[in-house]
């Protein structure tokens, strides 16, 4: 009985964690550009760098910029020593991953953040680096879900005033329009998440979020949409959708179907597997891969507020 106690103590405990937030930018930080995944042989990184120009930063491009392994940005092991580089470098505030793709997860378990913690700093990105954002979750360290440098001249104005109000610690609040498939309600939880196809990658793992009184956000691109329900139901089983306070879904992006139809697009299968459970969920969100990609701080606490006239995400400061 005292070994079931300690037990329930220690999950509990572990849900409850009070992330860390590394410190906000201010003019005249520096802010690095690295490869984890995908290559950057050809990607014009200029018009980022003019960015964060502007915003009175300065920028250090990493030694896996322009290296080219096949689909990857070098070696594993060379993608690994450029982050630890910058992980470890106090004078660096904050790493800002180039591209998604894949090869995250095939670097992970070479990095030693011991440093980090001594002097945190913001890890951002999206997609591929959904794989940081939970590892750093596990570790209590928030991380910022975000447009990424080679999508900068593509982007939309909100997605990238929306980057530099969460890497600056300014007030982030978000009205979303109404939409049909909205269940109502209001929540308050800690936001975990990211890309889909990562979280279900990562279950099981060292670097699986705990679900627990979260707010849940997803977003996915180019899937089979029976991968989608596949991986839902992996959530599901897993226990994941029995424990969160609400789910937040971002882009749908380019699903793709069998010569038989599935029968239900991407937020129909997310609408059928969390029927039974009764949280809020915010559908069709701005974030993922879409041309509006605002800046969400994971890790952070935030409330959802779902009702027919307006839908407010507001992230506490």
């Amino acid at each position: 009985m005292l070994l079931l106690i300690f037990v329930l103590q220690s999950i509990n405990s572990q849900a409850q964690i009070t992330m860390i937030t590394p410190p906000y930018l201010q003019k005249g930080d520096t802010v690095a550009i690295v490869a984890t995944a995908r290559k950057n042989v050809d990607d014009n990184l200029k018009p980022t760098i003019d960015l964060l120009h502007s915003w009175g930063l300065e920028v250090v491009v990493g030694s896996t910029i322009g290296l080219d392994l096949n689909q990857l940005a070098g070696t594993d092991e060379q993608r690994a020593i450029d982050f630890q580089h910058q992980m470890d470098n106090p004078n660096i505030k904050a790493i800002w991953c180039a591209r998604g793709g894949y090869g995250t997860v095939r670097m992970i378990d070479l990095l030693d953040f011991t440093k980090f913690k001594q002097h945190p700093k913001w890890i951002v990105g999206f997609s591929d680096v959904t794989v940081l954002h939970n590892h750093l979750n596990t570790m209590g360290y928030k991380s910022i879900h975000g447009t990424m440098p080679v999508s900068i001249e593509k982007t939309a104005p909100e997605s990238i005033s929306s980057l530099r109000t969460a890497l600056f610690g300014d007030p982030l609040v978000y009205k979303i329009d109404p939409f049909p498939m909205n269940r109502f309600g209001k929540a308050t939880g800690e936001l975990v998440g990211g890309n889909l196809s990562i979280l279900y990658s990562l279950l099981g793992s060292k670097s699986a979020i705990d679900c627990t009184d979260k707010i849940l956000f997803i977003e996915d691109l180019d899937e089979y949409l029976y991968h989608i329900d596949r991986m839902m139901m992996n959530l599901k089983r897993n226990g994941c959708l029995e424990s969160i306070k609400g789910i937040i879904v971002g882009g749908m992006t380019k699903m793709k179907d069998n010569d038989i139809p599935w029968g239900k697009n991407a937020n129909e299968i997310i609408q059928d597997v969390t029927k039974k459970y009764n949280i809020p969920v915010l559908y069709n969100f701005p974030a993922g891969h879409v041309h509006d990609n605002r800046a969400l701080i994971m890790g952070n606490i935030v409330t959802m507020d779902v009702n027919e006239n307006c839908n407010t995400v507001t992230f506490e400061k």
